[in-house]
């Protein structure tokens, strides 16, 4: 076993919306990324995702309403909900996610990750 000290990670982290895996348990991947600007729209029609937001804010905007998530706070997205996280200013976020997840569930942008690098 060995401490994870998320601030050494996140300084490992170059490019924006490029997940990256720094744990596993029960099945999930742990994830950090740095986020900034808007996503895609997408969802996961099989599993839930946790956004837990470690620095800045996170907008997650949803049909109809918009989340707005800052430091400490976090929010799971259920299975089959279409949302687009947007971040105005840079933001780093934990994900929590089933390792079957695809970045941007069926939607294919430049911005999908097919294959999540380990940190």
């Amino acid at each position: 076993m060995k401490k994870v000290n998320l601030n050494e990670k996140f300084d490992l982290i170059k490019e924006l919306w490029s997940p990256k895996i720094i744990g596993e348990l029960n099945g999930q991947d742990v994830k950090l990324a740095k986020v900034k600007g808007e996503f895609v729209w997408h969802n996961h029609t099989n599993e839930d995702e946790l956004f837990l937001i470690v620095k800045g804010s996170l907008k997650i905007d949803l049909e109809g309403e918009s989340i707005t998530l800052d430091e400490g706070e976090m929010l799971v997205i259920p299975r089959g909900v279409e949302h687009r996280p947007v971040a105005e200013e840079e933001a780093w976020i934990l994900l929590f996610e089933p390792q079957s997840t695809k970045h941007t569930g069926e939607v294919k942008s430049e911005l999908t990750v097919d294959k999540f690098e380990k940190i």
